[in-house]
């Protein structure tokens, strides 16, 4: 039987979600189900950073992100008493807003230039953390956050992981939906050739705040779930090295291709749609 790619990838993806799901059986060590639960976690932590990278943006801070989606999640679950799989979700929005106010600073940045000014704000954010938001935050002692499923229940382990393995499919299928979109073109044709881009009616500025604003959701959502996930958390989630992590996985398992970016952006530009251009204007 002759595949082609797109089948490839298809049954691989249905595949590698089949593992997934029969993994925690396979053996019954807690240690292992606890990697698992992390590398899950780290999946959506990586993806978010490789969204970015998409739309031809870098970020050596993106542990900031990661950091501010924990700690909100935590401040609020904790004071509300709300359910951590919700107060994820808000915690992760706080991300996102912190990531249009950086990217509304920044946007315009080029490539590394961006990704040092990520970087020192990562650095800038776990200053304040256990500075002026001690008496919040708990300083560099940290503070404990409500677990993602209580302990008191029986199988509690496997409930969280299986909540997570679904949480981190919906993140996959949205970036998927995402990139498959014109927003998606959008970032790529302004990856591949920002000057054409704008010529067909792009603007550079509004996509790559978006993407930023995704992408700083996502890692925030990532941040929360390790946290809910650990029970405890301290300034130490914004460190430097958890910030080239998610570089580093990427490269590793390979950055999204562009190749065909900007190809497919002109052929639907010709079709009409293009994001941002009306097919009137085009005319015009």
């Amino acid at each position: 039987m002759n595949l082609n790619r797109t089948e490839w990838v298809r049954y691989g993806t249905i595949g590698m979600i089949g593992i997934a799901v029969v993994a925690p059986f396979l053996s019954s060590n807690l240690y292992l189900l606890n990697i698992l639960t992390l590398m899950l976690i780290f999946i959506i932590f990586s993806s978010a950073w490789n969204l970015l990278a998409y739309s031809g943006q870098g970020s050596l801070g993106h542990a900031a992100f990661f950091g501010i989606g924990a700690y909100a999640s935590t401040l609020i679950a904790a004071k509300s008493g709300i359910s951590p799989y919700v107060t994820l979700f808000l915690g992760a929005a706080v991300a996102a807003f912190i990531g249009i106010f950086i990217g509304l600073t920044c946007v315009r940045l080029k490539e590394w230039f961006l990704a040092m000014v990520t970087f020192g704000f990562a650095i800038i954010v776990q200053t304040i953390t256990v500075s002026l938001l001690t008496p919040i935050t708990g300083g560099w002692d940290g503070i404990a956050s409500p677990r993602l499923m209580s302990p008191e229940i029986p199988g509690y382990q496997l409930i969280e992981y299986y909540s997570i393995l679904v949480i981190t499919i919906g993140c996959i299928l949205f970036i998927y939906y995402i990139m498959k979109s014109r927003i998606g073109l959008a970032f790529s044709a302004i990856r591949e050739n920002e000057l054409e881009a704008r010529a067909a009616g792009v603007d550079p500025v509004k996509y790559r705040l978006l993407a930023f604003a995704l992408s700083a959701y996502l890692a925030g959502i990532a941040g929360a779930l390790e946290i809910h996930h650990i029970g405890y958390i301290t300034p130490e989630i914004f460190g430097v090295d958890l910030s080239f992590w998610p570089v580093t996985y990427v490269i590793f398992g390979g950055l999204s291709s562009c190749q065909k970016g900007l190809w497919l952006f002109r052929t639907r530009s010709r079709r009409g749609g293009l994001p941002g251009k009306t097919n009137g204007a085009e005319q015009k």
